[in-house]
């Protein structure tokens, strides 16, 4: 399988850039640090009372320019980079691990328990992402709110802040840890994977081969992630590789319309572009970086998807 994946160029131009983006986001520290009365993947470089976008050579410490409040494009870049490979890969990791587990348990049950499970699956397929991940953000505020905290959207950054005094609980531990999108994303994104798994397991556990191993008396536990699971994810494989760069995108994609979403190549999108109506050329830096970076991102994980789907 890996000499058929390797065989072809474009997988190894997939493999490169996806190799530049972990050594970037690895890096990250090293290539542009923290502002250490800033951090994060935005820093003010110039007065953030400017509100006019410099191009890049303006201020020495901004190679790629600064955008309005004078934030660094090069810096947000970098740490977006590694924002992106981790949200991606949590995010494609979730949805695959649960949805073939679900869909096996299911193909493997068979009858009406089959059915059951498939039509669960088949209501969340009718929910929206971005109307859970909507949900979900208003559902913590709310419980932030009621265990007396402060919960609100910072226009400047695009981002969520939570305020809070005393020890915090778990629930505004979590939610400053983890992104409401992400787990909106993995919440309803494994139904096409169950979907997969479950058809081919299906047919699968009428071979002989399964046949054999519940005659020597194998539990359904060993059947389904010794024998079943190992001859059914090759086509969720290849779905979850295209899922990373697709979350990712629509991470960018909630930020730029205003959802809160944490993702900074989105943000950096969102806080120029009323500099790119009527200066596309003139303003320049602030929108064609971060594109240009997510364009090759989507590429990336959707050459790896091909060529793990012809390899497979």
């Amino acid at each position: 399988m890996w000499r058929r994946f390797l065989r072809r160029k474009q997988n190894w131009f997939g493999i490169a850039l996806a190799a530049l983006f972990a050594a970037v986001a690895l890096a990250a520290p090293l290539l542009s640090p923290h502002d250490p009365e800033l951090p994060g993947a935005f820093k003010i470089v110039g007065r953030y009372t400017d509100p006019i976008p410099h191009p890049p050579g303006y201020d020495a410490g901004a190679p790629l320019g600064t955008l309005p409040g004078q934030f660094d494009v090069y810096h947000a870049l970098v740490w977006g980079a590694r924002d992106a490979v981790r949200f991606g890969l949590f995010v494609a990791v979730g949805a695959f691990a649960f949805g073939v587990l679900y869909g096996a348990i299911a193909g493997y049950a068979g009858g009406g328990l089959n059915t059951l499970m498939m039509r669960i699956a088949d209501g969340f397929l009718t929910f929206p992402p971005i109307a859970g991940a909507v949900f979900l953000m208003q559902l913590a505020a709310s419980a932030i709110v009621g265990l007396g905290g402060q919960y609100f959207f910072n226009p400047a950054t695009h981002s969520n802040v939570i305020f809070y005094e005393g020890p915090r609980p778990f629930l505004v531990t979590f939610v400053e840890t983890v992104d409401p999108l992400l787990i909106s994303l993995i919440l309803f994104g494994w139904m096409p994977h169950a979907r997969l798994v479950n058809s081919i397991v299906l047919v699968l556990k009428q071979s002989e081969f399964i046949l054999a191993a519940r005659a020597i008396g194998c539990s359904p536990w060993r059947v389904i992630t010794r024998h079943l699971l190992p001859n059914a994810i090759s086509p969720a494989i290849v779905l979850a590789a295209r899922d990373v760069g697709s979350a990712v995108i629509l991470q960018a994609t909630m930020a730029v319309i205003g959802l809160g979403s944490s993702s900074p190549w989105g943000i950096l999108l969102a806080n120029g572009r009323n500099w790119i109506v009527g200066g596309v050329l003139t303003y320049w830096w602030v929108y064609a970086p971060a594109t240009v970076l997510m364009l090759l991102f989507g590429i990336t994980w959707n050459l790896i998807g091909d060529g793990l789907n012809d390899a497979l």
